[in-house]
């Protein structure tokens, strides 16, 4: 016995009449399991051709199944986003119609001819009187055409 001891494990489980485990303790059947040791270390590997083939299409098609996939996650992100740009520039724009509306508004109240001419009674202004008026656009040259420009003479003063 001095030569080499004997590991033994072993389980007991309650076994059944047909073989089946039961928790009442009917009948007791002893198993036991012994390690043997196995060297593999001199085993080598035989080079399979057929299933490396198999191992490169897969990953290969698991390969282009995840550009695609990763393809279509980016297009359908940016259409979400594309979508909340969207919804921001038409509302910035609702709100730029309708502050366009209100500045209309205001500019229209303030050339109100009646609001000008009340204005201008309160700061002691008076209507024009006639003659007073010169109106630009009726000048008319001698020949009966329009005046664009007039020469008029320019007083030079010289520095002090």
């Amino acid at each position: 016995m001095a030569v080499g001891v004997m590991n033994i494990t072993g389980m007991i489980a309650p076994v059944g009449a047909r073989g089946v485990m039961r928790r009442a303790v009917a009948g007791i059947t002893p198993e036991f399991y012994f390690p043997k040791a196995i060297d593999n270390s001199r085993l080598v590997k035989a080079v399979d051709p057929k299933r490396r083939r198999e191992i490169r299409v897969f990953s290969a098609s698991v390969a282009v199944l995840f550009v695609l996939m990763m393809f279509y996650a980016w297009q359908h992100f940016r259409a979400i986003e594309y979508g909340y740009r969207i919804e921001a520039q038409t509302a910035e724009r609702d709100r730029l119609v309708e502050l366009n509306r209100a500045l209309k508004l205001e500019e229209a109240s303030l050339r109100d001819p009646s609001r000008i001419d009340a204005l201008a009674r309160n700061m002691g202004l008076a209507a024009p009187q006639p003659g007073q008026v010169v109106r630009l656009d009726a000048d008319v040259d001698g020949d009966g055409g329009q005046v664009l420009a007039r020469v008029s003479s320019v007083a030079v003063i010289p520095g002090q």
